[in-house]
């Protein structure tokens, strides 16, 4: 099942086997869409296989577990909470693998908010209309302040501060926000932080905004910046925030 891959960003062959973990979901959409994704970076580094931490199969630990080589984890994850700090480590642990790489979370990232512009063009958003990011939410202070990164990107594209919403765990939740900023008298538009349609983006469409971005689904952009987490990792090299990599290496 691994898969030697060679980059031009790399100077040297990376033998390792690419697994792209994401969060999992019941959605049929949601998993196409990962399942897309993951052909996406497959055309750039070599086969790279779907794992999820929640909800389907298989886990992290099931698919390292099948996989006899390196192993470099790519966690499809918008911000560094628990999924990505405490239950990928976790499966890595569990799996026994003897050498597995894992590569800094998807966001936040500026490309991510290029995306998201687009996705709000697309739901009929012009300038001047009032924008709301919806994210999923955490119980996790970090993951919460990758967030509020993630809106300051998109709020200097857009020229203006842009909220957030939390669709569950924080606050404040998406429909205060949306009625908060709707005292304007602006459209207001919801941009979507989630990456696959799935349970939490079916619930915008309820919270009052005049339109609803879609995902930032499985875009060229971001099989892009998937791999350049890859790149880093397998360098050494720093990315957008904390260690490129953590390298685990069984007994």
């Amino acid at each position: 099942m691994a898969t030697g891959w060679v980059t031009d960003r790399s100077t040297d062959e990376a033998h390792v086997a690419p697994i792209l973990v994401a969060h999992g979901t019941r959605s049929v959409h949601g998993v196409d869409t990962v399942g897309a994704l993951a052909r996406l970076v497959s055309e750039r580094i070599g086969l790279t296989r779907v794992a999820f931490v929640d909800v389907l199969g298989p886990s992290p630990s099931e698919a390292l577990a099948q996989t006899p080589t390196s192993a470099v984890l790519i966690p499809a994850f918008l911000a560094a909470g628990y999924h990505v700090r405490h239950d990928i480590p976790a499966h890595i642990e569990a799996s026994g693998h003897h050498d597995v790489r894992l590569c800094d979370n998807l966001g936040p990232d500026p490309v991510l908010a290029v995306v998201m512009l687009d996705r709000l063009r697309s739901a009929g958003w012009l300038p001047g209309d009032a924008v709301v990011m919806a994210a999923a939410g955490s119980s996790d202070p970090s993951a919460l302040a990758e967030v509020e990164v993630a809106a300051r990107y998109l709020g200097d594209l857009i020229g203006e501060t842009v909220p957030v919403g939390y669709i569950a765990t924080a606050a404040p939740r998406v429909p205060e926000v949306v009625a908060a900023v709707r005292t304007c008298g602006r459209r207001v538009f919801i941009a979507s932080y989630l990456l696959a349609p799935g349970l939490f983006h079916s619930r915008l469409s309820d919270h009052g905004a005049d339109a609803v971005a879609a995902p930032l689904g499985a875009d060229e952009r971001i099989a892009d910046l998937l791999v350049d987490r890859v790149a880093a990792c397998v360098q050494g090299i720093g990315s957008h925030s904390g260690p490129a990599c953590r390298v685990t290496v069984g007994d």
